[in-house]
C-alpha cells in the first residue's frame, strides 16, 4: 500500500519528531545538597592521580567569551603534559592564542614561545604545586591543565562547593565514565570520570555564574599514561637556535608599563 504524498510525508514528520523525543535525555532534577556517591567518585579520581608517580596527558580545551555584543566566539588549545613528581613538569601547547612551552626541572620555570623565539627562565620553588602557585601569582601564567598536578586537587575543587551528584553514565571519546555534576556560588562545574580500574579524570566543564557575559571553559583529557618513561632530557631546556632570551614580567608591573 502507498500512502498519499500528504499523509506519507505527515508519517515522516512525525517518526522525526518522535525519534528526536526519544532521543533526548530526561531532565534532571537537581538535588539538594551533596551527594556522597558523586564525591566518593570525585575523591577516588582525585587520590589516584594524586599516588601517580609520573603521568602524560594529551588535553583538548575550549575557551568561550562573550563579546560586548552578545557574540559568542570560541578559542581552542592543544596541550601535552608530562609529570614526575615531586619536582619535574612539561607542557606542549598550541592553540588559537599562544604557543608556548612550560619546562620545570625542579630548580628552575623555563616558558618558551616557539613562535616568537623568546624564552624566559627564572629559579623556581622546589615542589611541582609550589611552582604552580609561584607561576600564577608572581608571574601570571597558568599551566594548561596545571590542577590535575595538585595533590589536594579534591580539596580545591570541593571548596566552596554547596551542592553535587551523579548525573549518570557517559562517554568522552568512546571512553565509558561516571558524569558527575557540582555548584559553587560563583560557578557550575562537570567532570567525567572513567569508569573502572583506572580513574582518570576525562572531562571537565566550568561555567562562572557571577559575571553576566563570562566566559566559560572545558578540557577534555585522552591518552593517558599512568606510568610513562621519561629520559633526562624530557625535563631539560636546551634553547632552540635563532632564539633569545628575555625577563619576565611580574604579575601587576605590565600594567605600569
Amino acid at each position: 500500500m502507498r500512502f498519499p504524498t500528504t499523509v506519507a510525508a505527515a508519517v515522516r514528520t512525525a517518526a522525526l519528531a518522535f525519534s528526536c523525543v526519544i532521543a533526548m535525555p530526561a531532565a534532571h532534577a537537581q538535588p539538594a545538597g551533596i551527594d556522597p556517591k558523586a564525591t566518593a567518585v570525585l575523591k577516588a579520581s582525585m587520590t589516584y592521580v594524586a599516588g601517580l608517580k609520573r603521568f602524560a596527558v594529551d588535553t583538548r580545551s575550549e575557551l568561550e567569551v562573550v563579546l560586548t555584543s552578545g557574540q559568542r566566539i570560541e578559542f581552542g588549545q592543544l596541550a601535552r603534559m608530562k609529570v614526575e613528581r615531586p619536582n619535574r613538569f612539561r607542557a606542549e601547547r598550541i592553540g588559537d592564542l599562544a604557543a608556548q612551552e612550560f619546562i620545570y626541572d625542579g630548580k628552575t620555570l623555563t616558558l618558551n614561545d616557539p613562535v616568537g623565539r623568546v624564552f624566559a627562565t627564572v629559579p623556581a620553588p622546589t615542589t611541582i604545586e609550589a611552582t604552580l602557585d609561584f607561576a600564577r601569582t608572581k608571574l601570571d601564567i597558568i599551566a594548561p591543565a596545571g590542577d590535575l598536578v595538585y595533590t589536594d586537587a579534591y580539596d580545591i575543587l570541593m571548596k566552596g562547593v554547596t551542592a553535587g551528584f551523579v548525573v549518570g553514565e557517559g562517554f568522552v571519546d568512546g571512553v565509558l565514565c561516571t558524569h558527575l555534576a557540582f555548584r559553587a556560588p560563583q560557578t557550575d562545574w562537570q567532570i567525567w570520570i572513567e569508569a573502572g580500574k583506572r580513574p582518570v579524570p576525562r572531562r571537565f566543564v566550568i561555567h562562572s555564574l557571577d559575571v553576566a557575559g563570562a566566559p566559560s571553559f572545558s578540557v577534555t583529557m585522552s591518552k593517558w599514561d599512568v606510568a610513562p618513561k621519561f629520559s633526562s632530557a624530557t625535563f631539560a631546556f636546551s634553547p632552540p637556535k635563532g632564539s633569545r632570551g628575555v625577563e619576565f614580567i611580574a604579575a601587576g608591573d605590565a600594567a605600569k608599563r
